[in-house]
């Protein structure tokens, strides 16, 4: 079982924390978590961050420490004493790497955690960002969920690039080519459209026979829709 303390969502204990900050109730538990919307179906992680930190005890009751660490107002003087709290609940890792460990990458914490408490690689992540979020309590670095300053800004739009005019001329310099194509096809279009209409109107007399219907028929079309 892993010694230190590890969940999904270590921002869910910076959140417990500055609830406790402003009221520290005799007796914390999970459901105390589950009522103020914490870490849903995993508030006994918190409250085993609490625990480890000496905030609370095995029962739940807050200890004097904790109290007097969380009712410091002063955010300095809270930061001084929060960062005694948590070199005293990791006292291993502060014996073995020093004031160091307040500036241990991720990766080397995650290494850390692994070799002691022999956990997996994701137990060990959350080990290392649970352990970077109580670092960031204490004013030294900004924990691993926070936000930076001036992030609710929206983004820069990217502008588009203004269309470049171009003269006639220009343009058929450039190509040629197409401007030929296009002015021949225009022309031939020009061509094809102009047509001669010609009506012709033949008086048959009632009294004329089939050939002389056929030579008329025959006459029409060898002089005037032969092409």
């Amino acid at each position: 079982m892993a010694t230190h303390p590890y969940i999904s969502g270590p921002g869910n204990i910076a959140q417990m924390i500055g609830f406790l900050r402003k009221n520290f109730p005799a007796t914390v538990t999970s459901e105390t978590v589950k009522k103020l919307g914490l870490a849903s179906n995993n508030e006994s992680y918190v409250i085993n961050a609490l625990q480890f930190l000496g905030i609370i005890d095995g029962e739940g009751k807050r200890t004097d420490r904790g109290h007097t660490v969380l009712s410091t107002h002063n955010d300095n003087d809270f930061n001084a004493a929060f960062e005694a709290l948590v070199k005293d609940a990791y006292k291993d890792l502060f014996d073995l790497r020093g004031d160091d460990a307040w500036t241990m990458s991720k990766s080397d914490l995650i290494g850390y955690f692994r070799s002691v408490d022999k956990t997996s690689d994701v137990i060990g992540t959350r080990q290392a960002g649970v352990f970077q979020t109580l670092r960031g309590l204490t004013g030294r670095e900004p924990g691993p969920e926070a936000k930076p300053a001036g992030s609710t800004r929206q983004a820069a739009k990217p502008q588009k690039p203004r269309a470049t005019k171009t003269t006639k001329a220009e343009s058929a310099r450039a190509s040629p080519s197409v401007v030929g194509e296009s002015v021949d096809a225009v022309a031939g279009k020009k061509k094809k459209e102009m047509a001669l209409t010609v009506r012709v109107e033949i008086n048959l007399p009632a009294e004329a026979s089939a050939e002389t219907y056929d030579n008329i028929f025959k006459s029409i079309k060898a002089n005037l829709l032969n092409e």
